[in-house]
């Protein structure tokens, strides 16, 4: 059996990985075994925080709603439970936007669910 020196192959799988770690600090971007250990790192953490980052925005909204509720006089939970009796279905996106950027109209969204909370 002939004796395999890698060629081709082994060279665009090595480029591939050195590519990805471009810009990686002293070794981890120009040896082949340290960077392949700092990509497969990177690459985990980059999977894992695209999961962490969904969590860290919708806590950013709901601080962002409880704040604004709480200076129209009602808490967070009753904001989103008199919403949901009122059926007005906004995502915590929208109400946390327009809480920081239309708070009159936050404000009148708080009333009406404070006349379907009343009733």
């Amino acid at each position: 059996m002939p004796r395999a020196k890698g060629g081709f192959k082994t060279r665009r799988r090595r480029k591939k990985v050195l590519e990805a770690a471009k810009g990686f600090y002293g070794g981890r971007s120009r040896l082949f075994r340290v960077a392949t250990e700092a990509v497969d790192t990177a690459l985990g953490h980059a999977f894992a925080h695209r999961k962490t980052k969904k969590r860290d925005f919708r806590a950013l909204w709901i601080a962002r709603i409880n704040a604004a509720a709480r200076q129209n006089g009602i808490s967070y939970s009753q904001l989103m439970s008199g919403m949901k009796k009122a059926d007005i279905s906004l995502n915590r996106k929208v109400l946390a936007d327009m809480a920081a950027t239309n708070p009159e109209t936050f404000e009148k969204l708080v009333q009406t669910v404070r006349q379907k909370l009343a009733s």
